[in-house]
This record gives structure tokens, C-alpha cells and sequence, in this order.
């Protein structure tokens, strides 16, 4: 099975703390926080269609205005998500340059922003280009389940997670399921590859009924054929479907008893895990005074998670770049090594 995405860290595990999904076939990237981007190339950042902000301290959104430098007048826009009072920062942000000229750009650069609110609902706003960046109120909407961004091939959860008297918001990116074509199948049957695929794919993963009418053209040497089948029929003939992946991204939060429980239940099972693990395990008690994680304390989430895949990142520059060390903490504690351990 291919995954339709490839995720990797922004910044390695030193720098600001954020994730980048690159969409391989939608020429299309999200982006998990949004702290120093400016390893992201030019490229990537025009591809940026959505920004998922966890909370807005400085090495999570400070990015903001390299993106905007980048994309204005070469772009059409951007979504963006955080947590409470998020509008009303991306708001000031705007407000602190001049936009005297920038309603004359050929392109109308869009910011629509999302705040999740503590009852689940989400606030909304757009900010244009056209109009100055000017503040434009727009519907609220909901987050039901958590569901932040519904595509046709994935979506975005979120969970609000205490980190010292404010929330900071843990993503999940969540494939659909993966229709994959059996191409020996096909050329048992005569059909070819080719566009009708596509159509083929979306009617399944839409779960049309399987009566709906699936129409087959094609060119032999012969001239034109076309055939028309069923859904149904092809579904079960040269369709497989697989569970698609999950990946998660968990930053700034503190070890308690609800971080602790709704941390594992948001990242059960998921296929790959970028976790912080900001503190080794001798200094719990400093990773506590600043509602950070351990070592310890993300790779036993990690264990307990059951994931597949994990990768610790922003690491203290307390220990002085020494990332052995913290790669070993957390990967013993990740394979279950540390039953002695005080927060294992």
C-alpha cells in the first residue's frame, strides 16, 4: 500500500517543533505548526493549503509571517486552525504592517482562520488581500469529533490538551480508505488502466450504490470499444480496499492524569507518532514546572498508544545537542525497558 503523504519534521529535532504532510498527489502540504518554515523551500510553502496551530507561542507560530511573505500575490490563500483567541492573533499579526498597496495584487490572497472554542464549536473569520486584510466574520462552524478539515482522501482531528493554564491542541491526520486496483485482474478481463479508474475509485469510496452504472472506454488496434458494468461488480472483481494510516502530533503538554489518558486514546494505533520529549528523566520535576514532557513520559505514551512508527523531537538545548541520549530514554521506554521508572 502506498500512503498518499509523506511526513517528516520541519526542524529536526532541535529546532521549533513542527511537522510538514506533503500531499504527493494533490501537489498540495499541511503543516503542523508553524515556528521557524524557513527550511521549507519556496515550493512546498506555495503548495501550503492548511496550517494546524497547537497554541501560539513563538516557536509555533512565529512562521506566520514567512509563509505570508512567500505566498502574497504568487497564491490564492491559506486555511489556518488553533485554539481559543486564535483569530484575534492572526488578526493583530496582519494589523502590524501596511497594506496600502497590497489590495492592487493580481492574486487575492485569502487567510481564513478557525478558533476552536471550548464547547466544540469552532469560530471563523477571513482576512483578504483585496480588503486590506480587513476582518470579515464568517459562520461558525463545528468540530464534531474532534474533526477539524474533511477532504475527500483524509481529515484532521484534534484534541485540546492542558499545557499550563492554556490548551494546546494535538493533531491527527487520517487517510481514508486506501481503494487499491488489481491490475492482473483487469488484464483478465480485458479492461485497461487509464482515467475511468479514477471515477471507478471515488464511486466506491463514496459508497455509491453498487447498481451504479461504470462506463468503459478504451482504444484497441481494432478501433473504439466501450462496455459499461456495474459498481458492484468491479468492487468485488478489481477493487481492494485497505485501512488507511494515521499520524499524530503531540507538543507542549504536561504529564497529568487527563493529558496522560486522552494522549493515549488519541494516538491509538496510529501508523507514526511525532511526539515531544523535551526533558530527559532526571529532571521530571522541570519538565513539570513548564508543562513539558520527558523522555520517559512520551515514549511510554507512545507504548501505550500501541503506535507503529515514533519520533521524539523537541529536544532541550539543555543537553547541549547531546540527541543519543534522549533518543535512548525514549526508545527504551517506547519498547517497555523501564518498568522501575517513575512515570512508566
Amino acid at each position: 500500500m502506498r500512503p498518499i503523504y509523506h511526513a517528516k519534521l520541519v526542524n529536526g529535532v532541535w529546532g521549533d517543533p513542527g511537522v510538514c504532510i506533503d500531499l504527493k498527489f494533490q501537489r498540495r502540504a499541511l503543516l503542523f505548526d508553524i515556528g521557524d518554515v524557513q527550511s521549507l523551500s519556496t515550493r512546498v510553502l506555495l503548495r501550503v493549503s492548511d496550517v494546524f496551530v497547537s497554541h501560539t507561542h513563538m516557536d509555533h507560530f512565529a512562521g506566520f509571517d514567512h509563509l505570508l511573505r512567500v505566498c502574497l500575490g504568487r497564491d490564492t490563500g491559506v486555511r489556518m486552525y488553533g485554539p481559543e483567541n486564535f483569530i484575534s492573533q492572526v488578526e493583530h499579526k496582519l494589523a502590524a504592517y501596511t497594506w496600502n498597496l497590497v489590495h492592487n495584487y493580481s492574486v487575492d490572497f485569502i487567510i481564513e482562520a478557525h478558533e476552536l472554542r471550548a464547547d466544540g464549536t469552532i469560530a471563523r473569520a477571513r482576512f483578504r488581500s483585496r480588503e486590506k486584510f480587513r476582518r470579515e466574520p464568517l459562520a461558525d462552524g463545528t468540530a464534531e469529533d474532534g474533526v477539524l478539515l474533511q477532504d475527500e482522501q483524509f481529515l484532521v482531528r484534534t484534541v485540546a490538551l492542558d499545557h499550563h493554564d492554556i490548551h494546546s491542541l494535538a493533531f491527527r491526520f487520517e487517510e481514508s480508505t486506501h481503494v487499491n486496483v488489481w491490475k492482473n485482474r483487469l488484464e483478465s478481463r480485458g479492461l485497461p488502466t487509464g482515467p475511468w479508474l479514477t471515477d471507478l475509485k471515488k464511486q466506491a469510496r463514496s459508497d455509491a450504490p453498487d447498481d451504479t452504472p461504470i462506463h468503459v472506454r478504451w482504444r484497441t488496434r481494432d478501433g473504439s470499444r466501450e462496455e459499461t458494468f456495474s459498481l458492484g461488480e468491479l468492487k468485488r472483481d478489481v477493487l481492494e480496499f485497505v485501512p488507511g494510516q494515521k499520524v499524530c502530533y503531540v507538543t507542549d503538554v504536561g504529564w497529568t492524569d487527563s493529558n496522560r489518558q486522552r494522549l493515549i486514546e488519541f494516538a491509538a494505533d496510529a501508523d507514526m507518532l511525532f511526539i515531544e520529549a523535551v526533558f530527559l528523566d532526571a529532571d521530571q520535576e522541570l519538565a513539570a514546572g513548564k508543562s513539558h514532557l520527558t523522555t520517559i513520559q512520551a515514549g511510554t505514551v507512545a507504548r501505550l498508544a500501541g503506535v507503529r512508527e515514533a519520533h521524539p523531537f523537541h529536544f532541550s538545548s539543555r543537553y547541549h545537542d547531546d540527541e543519543a541520549t534522549q533518543r535512548a530514554e525514549f526508545l527504551r521506554a517506547w519498547q517497555g525497558l523501564t518498568a522501575n521508572s517513575r512515570t512508566a
